[in-house]
């Protein structure tokens, strides 16, 4: 039995130090859009959470009382108020995304491929939305104004993957 359960051991041991393989993720949950969205386009929603600070204040209750000559009697008492404040409200970004009928693992190397070539992904080409292709989606899209990991459609256009509406 010990002579079995050696190999066994020795088996599970190296399959947990194997890589994972990536998990495939959607862009973004595309059942919502933005109000007023043209059917059939697809949305990417990134929330910004508000940013609240504390503040703490020492308030005067109680003037210091004076003595005939100008003398401090008794001091001024102070009471301390802390109370939180909002110092950037809570953001909604909608961001137009291929949809997810088009984020096929093909359609995710191209992107990866398209990355690498401008210097952006320094990876594999797996045909997965890792956290790598994010990474690499956001510094090309940040470069261009827009700080998210979420494909834009205009970026996707802008890499030459997806179609340009034709004026008119």
């Amino acid at each position: 039995m010990p002579r079995l359960l050696l190999p066994v051991l020795t088996a599970l041991i190296l399959t947990a130090c194997a890589p994972q393989a990536p998990v495939a993720r959607a862009p973004a949950d595309l059942t919502e859009a933005p109000p007023g969205a043209p059917p059939g386009t697809c949305w990417g929603k990134e929330v910004s959470p508000a940013v609240i600070e504390t503040v703490t204040e020492q308030i005067e209750i109680a003037p210091p009382i004076y003595g005939a000559g100008g003398q401090i009697v008794a001091p001024a008492r102070y009471t301390t108020e802390t109370r939180q404040v909002i110092v950037s409200e809570r953001q909604v970004r909608w961001i137009e995304t291929p949809c997810a009928e088009v984020m096929t693992p093909r359609f995710i190397a191209s992107v990866q491929r398209a990355l690498a070539v401008r210097g952006k992904y320094r990876g594999p080409v797996t045909g997965t939305l890792d956290p790598r292709t994010r990474a690499a989606i956001r510094r090309h899209q940040a470069a261009n104004g827009l700080d998210s990991d979420i494909l834009a459609l205009d970026t996707a256009r802008e890499l030459g993957l997806f179609a340009v509406p034709r004026p008119g």
